[in-house]
């Protein structure tokens, strides 16, 4: 059941497991036909109903795609990092398991709400908050977005977040939301900048993140990995804030923002001499090309979403609620 209003941690992954959305209004009057450019005017980026449609479709699709291991039937639904993440997983699992995914448990969402920001230009976006049938209590946050009336609402950015973690949002008197410029300056730190600001922190820290399961532990968990005997682990990570995987943000009702971002990581782990690099698993190798000899290369597309707080807050450190992480490829050599 979904509610028809605005507002209401995944573990860290290891190496086997792939994780696997202007309006132009026509007007018309006496004198004739009045068009409203989407691009310019302030508008509501779609409708509830239209929001939900969005969400059933995008479930049907992800479904029929999971059981049959065939990337085609959702590819019109995903985009971003969830496209890179689930063409990813999809293409390991149809390649181990050919005739499509045994394991199959359809993905049903319920309890949702939708909140869609009023907003000139494109794209045009809005988020589903769902409980799902997997991942425990967690809700299910899905970034829709499209670039034109004529095309289908994509999701772009998947997190899962802790049960009573998803703030308030800023609603006007009609129930519409709040999108955020990337280059809004009153936050603790520019939407836009998030995602550099993350890579940066991941390797050398500082105070920009609060401490938690996806920024201190995190590090924390790599510095251990880096120094298993007999194998180098090197991490490399880089903004990924370009098209499709740009940052998105909504208002929140204490003048903060709740902020969709993403990341991109390189992980290269080398087997001293006389050793060899631990046996990775069906689903990476699956992605894997070239011989793994010594070492192995894996790259990954993250999806985060952060709570950004106002300047000036009492507490000016941004928080990472949410983390999804899956691998789209490797390299051995």
């Amino acid at each position: 059941m979904s509610r028809d209003r605005g507002p209401r941690r995944l573990r860290r992954l290891d190496r086997s497991a792939l994780i696997a959305a202007s309006v132009t209004a026509l007007s018309f009057t006496a004198s004739g036909c009045v068009v409203v450019h989407g691009e310019r005017e302030v508008l509501p980026a779609t409708t509830r109903a239209e929001a939900a449609k969005a969400l059933q479709q995008f479930t049907n699709a992800y479904n029929a795609a999971d059981k049959a291991y065939d990337s085609s039937l959702d590819a019109a639904h995903v985009t971003g990092a969830l496209g890179a993440i689930d063409a990813a997983r999809l293409k390991a699992g149809k390649t181990n398991s050919p005739g499509g995914n045994t394991a199959h448990t359809p993905l049903k969402l319920s309890d949702v709400t939708y909140t869609i920001p009023k907003k000139a230009g494109w794209p045009r976006w809005f988020v589903a908050d769902a409980a799902g049938n997997k991942g425990g209590t967690a809700r299910w946050l899905l970034v829709f977005t499209r670039d034109g009336m004529n095309e289908p609402f994509q999701v772009a950015f998947l997190t899962l977040v802790a049960e009573g973690k998803v703030p308030e949002f800023k609603e006007d008197a009609d129930g519409w939301a709040e999108a955020v410029p990337a280059n809004s300056a009153g936050l603790a730190a520019e939407p836009g900048d998030l995602s550099k600001k993350y890579v940066s922190y991941l390797k050398s820290g500082g105070d920009v993140f609060a401490d938690g399961t996806h920024t201190s532990v995190w590090r924390a968990d790599r510095a251990k990995d880096a120094i298993r005997p007999g194998l180098a682990t090197q991490y490399l990570d880089e903004p990924l804030a370009n098209d499709t995987y740009a940052p998105l943000a909504l208002r929140t009702k204490d003048g903060g923002a709740l902020v969709f971002f993403a990341t991109h990581h390189y992980v290269k782990e080398t087997a001293h001499s006389g050793t060899s690099v631990p046996n990775p698993g069906d689903a990476v190798l699956a992605l894997t090309t070239g011989e793994i000899k010594q070492s192995l290369t894996m790259q990954f597309v993250s999806n985060e979403v952060a709570l950004d707080p106002p300047r000036g807050a009492a507490d000016p450190k941004v928080d990472v609620l949410g983390r999804i992480q899956g691998l789209t490829s490797a390299q051995g050599s």
